[in-house]
């Protein structure tokens, strides 16, 4: 039978994130949806909003020529994006919180523009598709569908191959078991033509913050991916999403937006119903 996108598994970073840390956050953030507007639901905080904020200028710069993309201020590009994720859209309690957060968000962004390294150099945009988001089948037979965006694909013209680039806006480094890079890998390898030969985080917080990382064996990550896709696939189906912990810090705020303890202030580009906590 011919497999049906429409009713596949699709999974990603952020939804494997969630599972492996809580199903119950995985299902109230990726399965549920309020019975009123047919939405799924999310918790905004400031270190959130600054995340997005930052990374929406960044990833506008991917589609430029290289000699144009520093022609605009980066601070002057965050004027508007800002605005998306000012006061209660971002999580914010107050102004001076917020200042707080755009400071650090320019402090960023001055530092990449005064730093640009790879940035100035060739870069490969992958094709979303008719999904809206860079996907390909993990496993035809399992009807799973692996999907997410790469911040950025470095071009290297000398043996026609790209290196991954993904931009960290908070100040604790990726751990070492992440299931990050095996998936960018998968997701590089079988959505672009070219080879990936390398891999960097880069820690937008820290003054010269490129760290450069191992790539993972390939037939590794795709065995490691694919059997947390398949648990997920399992909980889907017999719809058991329990917190091991009977209520923890990664569902306890989605748990808290059915209570009615959070306050609703707007809908997402992605028609998400954005909450905010009530302190």
């Amino acid at each position: 039978m011919q497999p049906d996108k429409y009713s596949a598994t699709w999974v990603s970073h952020s939804s494997i994130t969630d599972f492996l840390r809580c199903p119950r956050a995985y299902f109230l953030r990726n399965v549920y949806k309020d019975p009123k507007t047919g939405h799924k639901i999310t918790v905004v905080n400031p270190f959130l909003a600054l995340g997005a904020a930052v990374h929406e200028v960044i990833e506008s710069l991917a589609t430029l020529p290289a000699e144009e993309r520093f022609k605009i201020s980066l601070v002057k590009k965050l004027d508007p994006v800002w605005l998306k994720y000012s006061g209660k859209k971002g999580g914010f309690t107050n102004y001076t919180e917020e200042l707080g957060f755009r400071e650090r968000a320019i402090k960023m962004l001055i530092n990449l523009q005064e730093n640009p390294g790879p940035i100035l150099q060739k870069a490969v945009k992958i094709k979303t598709g008719s999904m809206g988001l860079p996907n390909y089948y993990l496993s035809e037979k399992d009807n799973i569908i692996l999907c997410g965006k790469i911040d950025w694909l470095k071009y290297d013209d000398k043996d026609d191959s790209v290196q991954i680039i993904d931009f960290k806006t908070g100040k604790n480094t990726e751990r070492e078991d992440s299931l990050q890079l095996p998936i960018y890998l998968l997701l590089a390898t079988n959505t672009q033509s070219k080879k990936v030969t390398g891999a960097s985080y880069w820690y937008l917080d820290i003054d010269d913050g490129i760290v450069e990382k191992k790539l993972p064996d390939i037939k590794e990550s795709y065995k490691k991916v694919l059997e947390v896709a398949k648990e997920i696939k399992k909980a889907r189906e017999k719809q058991e999403f329990k917190c091991p912990h009977g209520g923890c810090t990664t569902c306890r705020p989605l748990e808290r937006v059915l209570k009615g303890e959070a306050e609703f202030v707007g809908t997402s580009e992605t028609r998400q119903d954005v909450y905010r906590l009530i302190t």
